[in-house]
């Protein structure tokens, strides 16, 4: 019923006035065909989650996000990681955004952090953007970093640049 020349005609009409438009509306078809797969975003997946009753021994590592309600012992590096107030985290967390209700043991690292009243939290927290509620109970040191991700390989090297600079006679 439909074909591609029934597609087509309209475009080779127009280029039967001058030779040199031939070439440019063969171009166009092939623009808005590249359009249209690009068009198509692939809907963004629903966070995984780790219920009260699961106890997990090891790291976890995810591009998406995470709600967390259970036990963790290890690492986790998400998106965006949601402690729940039964849960329980330790070792480190990295993650774009951090919501804390329960307990972490550890280092956080994020770009934004958030200790809600009923976080508890024993370890350092490195963040760009930082808010506590009234009532968390939180223990460790605050530091600020434009990239907190990034572990601090990059800062100690840069430190021990500046040491050797300084270390030099002016």
């Amino acid at each position: 019923m439909f074909s591609k020349s029934k597609i087509n005609e309209p475009g080779p009409k127009a280029p039967e006035s001058g030779a040199p438009e031939a070439s440019a509306p063969a171009a166009k078809p092939s623009t808005p065909s590249n359009e249209f797969k690009a068009s198509a975003p692939k809907p963004k997946p629903s966070p995984s989650i780790l219920s009260s009753d699961l106890h997990i021994t090891g790291n976890v590592k995810t591009t998406g996000d995470i709600n967390v309600e259970g036990t963790v012992e290890g690492d986790i590096r998400a998106h965006l990681l949601t402690i729940g107030e039964s849960a329980t985290i330790k070792g480190e967390v990295v993650a774009d955004d951090v919501v804390i209700n329960g307990r972490i043991v550890g280092c956080v690292r994020g770009l934004k952090v958030r200790l809600t009243s009923t976080a508890r939290v024993e370890g350092d927290i490195i963040h760009k953007t930082i808010a506590i509620e009234s009532g968390a109970h939180f223990e460790g040191s605050v530091q600020r970093q434009d990239d907190p991700l990034t572990g601090g390989k990059a800062k100690s090297a840069q430190g021990k640049a500046t040491e050797k600079a300084s270390d030099k006679p002016a």
